[in-house]
């Protein structure tokens, strides 16, 4: 029995084997030599075993249930079907709510956060800052990058406020007509990575650098240090730079992808044949100062290295800076200041203006010294006019960080053992009580340069005064008569004239002699100034532009629009 079972069994798989060899030939024939799992199929010849089971016959399917009638949907059917739809479109009323706030919610909060008059950047992200990056380093580096990778995707703070551009606050600088009289200290941005991100804050003028000749690291970390009691800085950076050569390629890079988004060469923008466009800026109504110094290891005795190194940057840089700023008042650079010496500073300023002068484009770039608060004797602030004068320089920068410690802190203020300790470190200190000496040395200067013109003028052969002294001596009077009304005020503020004329008409900033052989020197200032009443101190005493640094630093991204809008305020006032 079990033998006839394991034969039926075998017979079984033998025919189900031959059938499936054969349907297989005739629907894939390319696998017909493939073999069933557990078989060996033969090609050739196949072997029928001798006995069969026969084959089953199909069984009949089964007959198919009568077909019933379709379900009548009752009326509990239909009514939740209605419900259904009805709540499908309330659901996608409300996503369409919803959307629509949030998208409205995160557009306002865009123009908000991106906008200089936001308290949040005066009041919260300075804060903030101080916070997250307790060494004050760190804190520049994180703000340089933020700014330069928000400005392509436009999501960089930017002045939005048309009442920031007012008529009034216009003025004559260098044969261009500034927006403003505010601009930006040189330190911010320390290797021109952030030029158009500083100009939407609303400066006149944005001063990059210092730039040296070749790179060097600057002074070992830790090099800047908050006194935010007072909001004060010492930094002791040592003028670290990526090089002359590096800052060209950024500006250059600069000028072809202006020049590309306006369909200009690179030559027609250099030498300002885009209207009103200065070179430097590539934009109306402002100017780019580019800042230049020696490297540390060139000897301060070596006059003659001393000025290649300032020539070489005026080679490298002059075809892309508007201004170009010689820095000889660095406190961080070992016997930089001796420069300030009349017979080098001379001699250095001569080459830096000839090499100027040699700049590839029509309009050549205008040049302004920096000179230290420190050196306020009067002995060396002549010999610093008179280098001026002598070497064809087109104005001086009133300012720079102080060695000096004494008067820093306001009084009645006490400071922190931590900040008083911070206050002892090696370095040059910004903060706003700079200001009385800036204001100070801005008249001084003011007054000396005039002089100086004056005395350098000859009478004619005939003892009358030739129409160039007279119109000096004019010059001169108007800067006593604004000195004069400027102490006189109430406010200590705002002379009668500024409520009559725009900045731009006043008689003591950037006025040309009758003959054109010899113009008036521009100052700039900076040190201590964070306010409209400062600046307008700071104007009115001489000054075409009043900078700002460390105002910016902890009044945040809105210091130059809120000096502005105060700047505005006390005019309006003094006039009602």
């Amino acid at each position: 029995m079990a033998s006839s079972v394991r034969l039926t069994q075998r017979a079984v798989r033998s025919s189900t084997a031959i059938l499936a060899q054969s349907l297989t030939k005739q629907q894939c024939p390319r696998i017909s030599r493939t073999a069933l799992p557990g078989k060996r199929l033969n090609s050739t010849t196949t072997t029928t075993p001798s006995t069969a089971a026969p084959t089953p016959s199909p069984t009949p399917p089964a007959p198919a249930p009568a077909s019933s009638p379709a379900p009548t949907p009752s009326p509990s059917t239909s009514y939740s079907y209605s419900s259904r739809s009805e709540s499908y479109t309330a659901s996608r009323a409300k996503i369409l709510l919803y959307s629509t706030a949030l998208a409205t919610t995160g557009y306002l909060a865009y123009f908000y956060a991106t906008d200089t008059r936001a308290s949040v950047h005066q009041w919260v992200v300075p804060r903030l800052i101080r916070t997250v990056w307790p060494d004050a380093e760190d804190a520049h580096d994180v703000g340089v990058q933020a700014m330069k990778s928000l400005y392509p995707v436009n999501l960089h703070v930017r002045e939005r406020s048309t009442a920031a551009v007012d008529a009034r606050l216009g003025l004559s600088v260098f044969g261009h007509q500034l927006s403003n009289p505010i601009g930006i200290s040189a330190g911010l941005d320390k290797h021109a990575d952030i030029i158009d991100p500083l100009f939407a804050l609303g400066a006149g003028v944005v001063e990059v650098g210092g730039c040296t000749p070749l790179a060097q690291p600057g002074n070992p970390k830790p090099r800047m240090f908050r006194v935010a009691g007072i909001d004060g800085l010492i930094n002791r950076y040592g003028l670290n730079s990526h090089g002359a050569d590096d800052m060209a390629m950024r500006l250059r890079n600069r000028v072809r992808l202006y020049a590309r988004a306006n369909g200009l060469t690179e030559a027609e923008v250099l030498n300002g044949e885009n209207s009103d466009v200065p070179p430097g800026s590539l934009a109306a109504g402002r100017l780019l100062a580019v800042q230049i110094a020696k490297n540390k290891d060139t000897p301060e005795q070596d006059v003659g290295a001393v000025s290649r190194d300032y020539t070489y940057c005026v080679s490298r840089l002059a075809p892309y800076a508007d201004i170009l700023v010689v820095n000889v008042s660095s406190p961080n650079t070992p016997g930089l200041r001796d420069l300030q010496a009349v017979e080098p500073l001379t001699e250095i300023l001569s080459a830096v203006v000839d090499e100027a002068r040699r700049a590839e484009r029509k309009t050549k770039p205008k040049v302004m010294v920096k000179v230290s608060p420190d050196e306020d004797e009067e002995a060396q602030m002549e010999g610093i006019v008179q280098a001026v004068w002598r070497s064809g320089v087109d104005g001086v920068i009133v300012g720079n960080t102080t060695k000096r410690r004494v008067g820093v802190v306001p009084p009645g203020v006490a400071v922190t053992s931590k900040e008083a300790a911070t206050l002892g470190e090696t370095g040059g200190y910004s903060g706003p009580m700079m200001f009385g000496r800036t204001l100070e040395l801005v008249k001084r200067y003011r007054k000396m340069l005039d002089g100086q013109s004056l005395a350098l003028t000859q009478p004619g052969r005939d003892g009358k005064r030739s129409v160039h002294e007279e119109k000096n001596d004019i010059a001169d009077e108007a800067v006593g008569a604004s000195l004069g009304a400027l102490e006189g005020t109430a406010s200590g503020m705002v002379p009668d004239d500024m409520t009559k004329t725009p900045l731009s008409k006043t008689s003591t900033r950037g006025r040309e002699t009758v003959d054109g052989s010899r113009s008036q020197k521009v100052i700039f200032a900076t040190g201590g100034i964070s306010t409209g009443e400062q600046a307008l101190q700071i104007l009115n005493a001489g000054a075409s532009l009043a900078m700002v640094y460390t105002g910016l630093v902890y009044g945040g991204a809105g210091t130059v629009t809120r000096i502005k809008g105060e700047m505005k305020q006390a005019m309006d006032e003094k006039k009602a």
